[in-house]
Order: C-alpha cells, then structure tokens, then sequence
C-alpha cells in the first residue's frame, strides 16, 4: 500500500507536469531555460518552495532543533526579509535587463570574465557541494522510510547507490529534457504535498504529546520544554544572536538574490508583478516554515529526549512513530518530490550556466539558440553522472556534513554577492575591481576557515563564520570602492531597458512586504 500510494503520486506529477509543458518551444533559450518567460506568481512561489526545501534541510533543520530549539528558526524566518528585499532591489533590475542568467549581468556591469569567474564559481558549487549532498540525503532519507535495504535483500551501500541513480536519473530527465517549465510545473504540485504532508508532522506529533488533543500537545510541549523556545541563541549557540544582524542576512541575500538556482525562478515571470507576487507568496510560506522544518525537532525532543545520539535521526523517527501507515507512502512521494526539486533545479541552472555563458562565449560562438540547448543538455547529463556517483561515497564523510557545508558556501557566496551589490549600486566601479573582490573574497575565506581557524588559533576561539563572511563583505565592498575612486571607468554605468517584459510593479507588493517584515520581527521578539 506504501509502495502504491508512492508510486501513484510521483506518477500524477510527472503526467502534470510533462501536459502543461508540452507546448513550451523549448530549441530558444527563453522557451527552455526560462519557461518562455511566462510562469506566474504561484507557479514561482511553489517552484521557490520546493527548490528550498529538501531533505538535508528538513532532517538536519529539524536535527538542529532537536538540539537547540526554536532560535534555528532563523535560517526561514529571516529568509522571508530577503525576499522582500529581493522583490523591491533586485528583481526589477533583472527583469529591466531581461536576463538569463545572473552572470550575464556581470558582464553587461563589468566585463565577460567577471561573468566567467562567477559562472565558474556557481558551476563549481553545484557540482561539488550542492548536487552531490541532496542525492546522498534524499537516498539516505527514502531507504530509511521504504526499509530498502531490507526489501530489495542487498547491503545499505548498494541500496544507497540504487536509490541515489534512481533519484539522479528521474531529475535529470525533468531538468534536462523539460526545461525550466517541467520543473516549475512540478515543483508547484509537490509544493502542495509538501505542506499538506509536512504540516501533518507536527500536528500527528503534538496529538501523541498531547495524548489525542491538539492544544494539550501544545502545551505540555512549551511547558515542559520553555528553553527550546528561546529564539535568542547564546556565543556557544550554532546561531548567536548577534550573528542575525551580520553574516546571516547576507547569506539570506545571496540565496534568494543571487543564486542562480533559486533566482531563475523569478526571471521566468511573465512580468515584474507576478514576480513580485511569486517572490513575497513565498516570504508569506517561508514564516511558516518553522511549522514544517523545526517545530517536529522539538516534538521529537520531547518524546526521545537524549535517548538519540545522532540529532539527525530525529526527524524520521518522528515521521515513523506518529504518522499513520496509511500516510508513509503519500508522505515519501512528497518528500520524493522535495529531493527532485533541488537537485533538477540546481542542474537546470548549471545547465543554463553552461549552455549561454561558457557554451556560447567560449566554444562555439556562433551556436545558434537550438545548438547551445543541446550543449547544455548534453553538459548537464554529463554533470548529473557525475554527482550521481560521487553521492554514494559521501557515506564515508565526516559527522556534521550539513553545517560544514553551510560554511564551505561561504567561499563563492559573499564574493559574488558583493560583486552585484556594488554593481548595482555603483555607476563608475570598474572590471578590475569586480575581478579582484571576487577572487580576493574567496581566497580570504579559505585561509580564515580553512587555515587560520583549524591550525593558527582553533575553533572554539574562532569568530563565527557568519560574522566573518559579514567582515570579508565590507573589506570587499571597501576595496572596489577605493579602486573605484582611484580607476573609475572613464564611461558611467547605464542599465538599459530591454522590454522583454512589463516592469510595472505589483500594487500591493509594498504592503505585503511591510507586513512580512513585521510578522518576522514580531516573531523574534514574542519568543526572545
């Protein structure tokens, strides 16, 4: 029965997905890596929702507040203000110069090596951090639920192999042969799932904590636990509170603003008002996240208490004690389509990366739109083996794999974040200066976290790594200015308007916002 619902659901998606896609020209870069410029706003803020969530965030969030509480709640909550700042910053100015990629702005802004550096820096992300991490969480996540290694008679390593090519090979066939559209499409259905079975977590957790009532759950759970809903983390916290105002938005800025993988979403709007509305639906979901990705923490704590040695274990605990049989199988195929979603978005945009800004401007200059396509395709089945076979051997890795790979981010992260604030925010900062602060960011963050930290002073008396991404930030900023007083480009820096879509603005994106904001805020402090 697990098995059939499984199957029928993931089944219902594909069929969605491939009927409302299949008239999308997909031979033109618009048609394939931007859905032909037509996604609306829900259809964003599902795609937004999904491409966010997987199961490295909801096991290791919830295995975070497992272990301390409710202040974790800042890596979703604080996500919200981003996006707001995207909305009104960031957006208007994309869909002003109509596009594809983030990179091709570095370009237009600085010059075509700047846009070659950071393609390289975001191809290389994807591929070594990103696609490889959400193969081998997901693959560990669905054996778990299925038992597989048990059901199919083999070793949890060749289980662990099967399912990360079966889930590798099912992605790759959205993000590759359906483009942005089939993947849009399919994350907005899975989105639906997503809170649907997400939010039946928490509420079967706090009927078994509350022994069939809802609101005793409720509170039994605060009252029995008031340090967990503490949203102010101490120095020795994962989060110190201090770190919110520093290194924690910027990281929140560079996700939501910048990312390729998350952003392509928002440049496919068919206009900057659906963008406005995809981007600020999701701000609305993401202050209710902590629903969904640390609220069972919590509920697990309370029902396992220290008896788990590994946090991370906490969440598919929970999932198997309290969700009805009856569920597991509907509930895996929406965490199925989690997975998907994060891997088939980050390959789309690796594809799109490859495809227009190493493709077009290095091989084959005079590729014509089809012929590019067919490179990226080509460029993200190759890079989809690839993950799918460095995935398995994450197995042997190290404990914390989840935090570490937060602060490994941090290397092409803020370097491509300052690069693009400056950029937009100046209008006489030359190339020189975009080339330096992307390449001295980066190498600066290696030699703080990576050889100062661990052997010249050690961990425990270290700074933050959130609050040195937000020192290397300003030291950048700094540098491109002063380079920019000194070598200013002899001709001022003009964003052109290229009327590929409407830039009017959304009429009640202003509103939203602020009430967005205040919600977030008001949150903080109720539970400080």
């Amino acid at each position: 029965m697990q098995i059939l619902s499984f199957i029928s659901f993931t089944l219902l998606v594909a069929i969605i997905s491939y009927y409302k896609s299949r008239k999308n020209d997909e031979n033109t870069s618009d048609g394939y890596f931007l859905g032909g410029r037509s996604l609306t706003g829900i259809v964003i803020a599902g795609s937004l929702l999904l491409t966010n969530l997987s199961t490295e965030q909801i096991v290791g969030l919830n295995g975070a507040a497992f272990k301390e509480g409710i202040l974790v709640m800042a890596w979703e909550t604080l996500a919200a203000i981003a996006m707001v700042i995207t909305a009104f910053f960031l957006l208007p100015r994309y869909l002003k110069g109509g596009i594809t990629t983030v990179p091709q702005f570095l370009e237009r802004r600085y010059d075509k090596m700047t846009r070659t550096i950071a393609s390289g820096l975001f191809l290389t992300g994807y591929a070594v951090i990103l696609l490889p991490i959400v193969l081998y969480s997901g693959a560990l996540a669905i054996n778990s639920m299925f038992d597989f290694p048990e059901l199919m008679g083999v070793s949890k390593d060749s289980a662990l192999w099967i399912t990360v090519w079966a889930i590798g090979i099912i992605g790759a066939i959205y993000a590759i042969f359906g483009g942005l559209k089939a993947v849009a499409v399919s994350d907005t259905i899975n989105a639906i799932g997503l809170l649907i079975g997400g939010l039946m977590i928490p509420v079967f957790g706090l009927l078994a904590v509350g022994k069939g009532n809802m609101l005793t759950g409720i509170h039994t759970l605060v009252e029995s636990n008031p340090d967990k809903f503490v949203s102010v983390g101490g120095p020795e916290s994962s989060i110190p509170f201090g770190t919110i105002f520093t290194g924690m938005m910027l990281v929140q800025l560079f996700y939501w603003g910048t990312n390729q993988a998350i952003i392509q979403r928002a440049l496919g709007a068919k206009d900057l008002r659906e963008g406005q509305k995809g981007l600020l639906y999701a701000a609305v979901l993401k202050i209710l996240g902590p629903l969904i990705v640390v609220l069972p923490g919590i509920i697990a704590f309370h029902m396992f208490g220290n008896s788990l040695i590994n946090p991370d274990e906490a969440y598919p605990l929970l999932v198997k004690s309290v969700l009805p049989t009856v569920l597991v199988g509907f509930f895996a195929a929406v965490l199925f389509g989690a997975i998907l979603s994060s891997f088939n978005s980050a390959l789309n945009s690796s594809v799109t990366l490859f495809g227009l800004d190493i493709y077009k401007e290095y091989i084959n200059k005079e590729a014509n739109e089809k012929t590019t396509v067919k490179a990226g395709k080509l460029f993200g089945t190759i890079l989809a083996i690839i993950s799918m076979c460095i995935a398995p051997l994450l197995i042997h890795a190290s404990d914390g794999l989840f935090a570490y790979l937060q602060e490994v981010n941090g290397i092409y992260s803020i370097p491509i974040l300052t690069i693009i604030v400056v950029g937009y925010s100046t209008k006489f900062v030359p190339a020189i200066a975009a080339k330096i602060g992307i390449i001295s960011g980066s190498i600066l963050y290696v030699i703080s976290q990576f050889i100062i930290k661990p052997y010249v002073i050690g961990a425990n008396d270290y700074p933050h790594f959130l609050h040195i991404m937000a020192i290397l930030f300003v030291l950048n900023v700094m540098i491109m200015l002063i380079i920019g007083k000194l070598y200013p480009r002899e001709i001022e820096y003009t964003q052109k308007y290229t009327e590929q879509v409407d830039i009017r603005p959304w009429k009640y994106a202003l509103v939203t916002g602020v009430v967005i904001c205040v919600v977030v805020i008001s949150s903080f402090i109720y539970f400080s």
